[in-house]
């Protein structure tokens, strides 16, 4: 028996931290998870977990990761059926700057243009509805517009939505996408190919920066990484190597209190900070390689 997790929010920012906080903390996350309007002015959470929830307080479990304070969750028992596909079909189209992520089932209603970006939820996830995925391709559009990269690593690839990103807004550049997780890279290469994509980008699964093609490859002009904070604090001196004097890093994955920590880590191993954003309770930083 599946079981139902859900939770309203008037406030929609709340409400998509409370649910990248599940995807991300939990240690046991939800099988499916989905945000989406419901009723006046409020957004409904809902997330499925194949496994008893018989002795965990998710609310409790969320606490250390959400500084607000978050509504009461609801539990109930619901049949066995495919809960990732049909949460799918709550998820909203995403759209920031030239860019519009969208899911299968909503492909006859979004007009297919050079920055539509299919990308069904599923065992990668990456959506953009999690914060750090928008932030990361909120930045993406701004920087792609300023600059024209011409090598992009991203390190952590997921679904692989922000190197498909990269590759639409910069026709001409070399693209490197890696992840330590063999699914996901399996899941991100399908992605880049029903996204037309998938001859321009090289996809391979690595530890960090634990690659042959990483460790022969020159610097790179644009590196994103979207993991998490504790592994970017331990990847800061490797990273600075990776990136070209003068080169851009992304960085995301941050909640806003872990920030302080990782631009310090960062600017002891020769990077400056160019920007600091902060979405539902994430940080995205942009940096610049001194």
């Amino acid at each position: 028996m599946t079981h139902k997790v859900t939770a309203d929010f008037q406030d929609r920012g709340l409400a998509f931290q409370a649910g990248g906080a599940m995807q991300d903390f939990l240690e046991q996350p939800p099988d499916a998870l989905s945000v989406f309007e419901h009723g006046a002015a409020g957004w409904r959470l809902e997330a499925y977990f194949e496994d008893s929830l018989a002795d965990r307080d998710i609310a409790a479990e969320l606490a250390p990761f959400v500084a607000t304070a978050l509504p009461p969750f609801v539990l109930e028992a619901v049949p066995d059926l495919n809960w990732v596909a049909i949460s799918q079909a709550a998820l909203v189209p995403v759209r920031t700057g030239r860019f519009v992520v969208h899911g299968s089932h909503d492909i006859g209603r979004i007009a297919r243009g050079p920055h539509t970006i299919l990308i069904d939820a599923g065992e990668a996830f990456g959506t953009a509805h999690h914060a750090t995925t928008y932030g990361c391709l909120s930045a993406i559009d701004r920087l792609t517009r300023a600059y024209d990269f011409d090598t992009v690593l991203d390190l952590g690839c997921g679904s692989g939505v922000l190197a498909i990103a990269i590759a639409k807004a910069l026709p001409g550049a070399d693209i490197v996408a890696t992840d330590m997780d063999a699914q996901s890279v399996k899941v991100a290469s399908n992605n880049m190919r029903l996204n037309g994509v998938g001859s321009r980008i090289a996809v391979a699964v690595a530890a960090g920066l634990d690659h042959t093609w990483l460790r022969q490859s020159p610097p790179f002009d644009f590196v994103v990484a979207n993991i998490l904070a504790g592994p970017l604090i331990e990847l800061a001196t490797r990273l600075s190597r990776a990136v070209a004097n003068g080169g851009t890093l992304l960085l995301s994955g941050i909640l806003v209190p872990q920030a302080p920590a990782v631009i310090a880590a960062y600017r002891a191993a020769g990077f400056y900070i160019e920007r600091h954003d902060r979405i539902a309770g994430w940080s995205t930083l942009t940096l610049r390689r001194c």
